[in-house]
């Protein structure tokens, strides 16, 4: 861990312009801001960021996909059944759950208590409500997945990517433009206090979008259980995209978790590598960096380019004049090959050639948590090459 103008920072290299964002923080009330070591630029607050107020809430520190989070669950199958028959479970995941923009739950659509609360009411949640119901369970596209792993005692594990949606997306648009209507932003990060009006129906909305996003993952975790034909007998589970009122240094604040993953002494954690790569199940243990950082760790390896260096593409799939992706497919797949990994969708600007080591990321925070288990990824699901997907971290 480094200290820089009073920001706790791990990871090596440092991005200077992801320090300067997370600075901005500062003159919108913050009083802890800390950089994980998967730190890079992202919208107002960077990805991999930590930003704590006492009194106020940051809608676009959270982000426009609220809930964004990993979920993973251990099977009670047979790894060798799996291996032997990866080619045609994974065709069965990409059939039965929706992946890419805009797209609907492929089955019925899916019934859950949290569409009674009276949160729907609201003018800006009642446009939202029949999207968030056909979208609920499906993962959307970017860096979002669906994974089959196994573990270093050959456990089957089903892991997932995703958030809120378009319903997550909708909520932070709404509250954002408050916010900037009021004059609450700088550097792009947006604020509201926490008894104000909007303040207090931000954070119900926020924790609504919370509920929807891990029904979104429980359902995909349950629907690829049964494809394997197997039951769940262990799960983790946590938002990275949130905001938790805790305790720290005897204060009572708004912890924004901005790609960032809690990491409490005891509790445990899921996080990703990239598509070539393992990913692992985590712990806290208690140790000074934990305090500095809050009790957080990282959410995943960290990209080391953009998706326009890594495809030559802007963010709606268009080719750039006289840009070259920096990755080339067949690398790509050539990596995949290596690893053993059965891919479905997906394009370069997924690929590890893209990413940061998981392990490097994790070194850094070797003093606060502690690995549990190893998952090698045998399959992985995502969405296609082209798809630009709003509703996504």
């Amino acid at each position: 861990m480094k200290i820089i103008d009073e920001v706790p920072i791990w990871g090596d290299p440092i991005f200077p312009e992801a320090l300067a964002q997370i600075q901005n923080a500062r003159f919108t009330g913050a009083t802890h801001m800390a950089l994980m070591a998967d730190h890079h630029v992202g919208y107002g607050v960077p990805i991999g960021g930590v930003v704590a107020y006492e009194d106020r809430i940051s809608p676009s520190g959270v982000g426009y996909d609220i809930a964004c989070g990993n979920k993973a669950v251990k099977l009670d199958v047979d790894a060798r059944k799996v291996r032997s028959q990866i080619h045609k479970i994974m065709d069965e995941v990409v059939k039965k759950i929706s992946f890419g923009v805009g797209r609907k739950n492929q089955d019925e659509m899916v019934d859950n208590s949290l569409f009674d609360s009276d949160l729907w009411l609201l003018p800006h949640m009642k446009r939202l409500k029949e999207k968030a119901q056909e979208q609920l369970g499906t993962v959307g596209s970017g860096n979002h997945y669906v994974d089959i792993f196994v573990d270093e005692s050959e456990n089957i594990w089903v892991g997932v990517h995703f958030g809120s949606r378009g319903l997550g997306h909708g909520i932070a648009t709404h509250y954002m433009d408050i916010a900037k209507a009021k004059g609450h932003e700088h550097g792009h990060i947006t604020w509201l206090h926490q008894d104000s009006e909007e303040g207090a129906e931000y954070i119900e909305c926020m924790n609504l979008a919370g509920q929807y996003a891990y029904a979104g993952r429980d359902w995909v975790c349950q629907r690829v259980a049964k494809i394997l034909g197997g039951k769940i007998v262990e799960e983790v589970h946590n938002h990275h995209n949130f905001a938790w009122k805790e305790n720290h240094f005897g204060r009572d604040m708004w912890v924004v978790r901005k790609g960032a993953t809690p990491a409490f002494p005891g509790q445990k954690g899921f996080v990703g590598g990239s598509m070539g790569e393992e990913s692992v199940i985590l712990e806290g243990v208690e140790d000074e960096d934990g305090k500095h950082s809050l009790y957080s760790t990282v959410h995943g390896a960290g990209r080391v380019m953009s998706r326009t260096q890594a495809t030559g593409r802007d963010r709606r799939g268009k080719s750039k004049p006289g840009v070259i992706g920096a990755i080339h497919p067949d690398a790509m797949k050539r990596w995949l090959q290596d690893a053993g990994v059965v891919l479905r969708g997906g394009d370069v600007d997924e690929a590890p050639q893209a990413y940061k080591r998981l392990n490097h990321v994790l070194n850094h925070h070797a003093n606060s948590i502690k690995i549990l288990h190893r998952l090698k990824p045998l399959g992985v699901a995502m969405a296609g090459a082209g798809e630009y997907d709003p509703y996504k971290d």
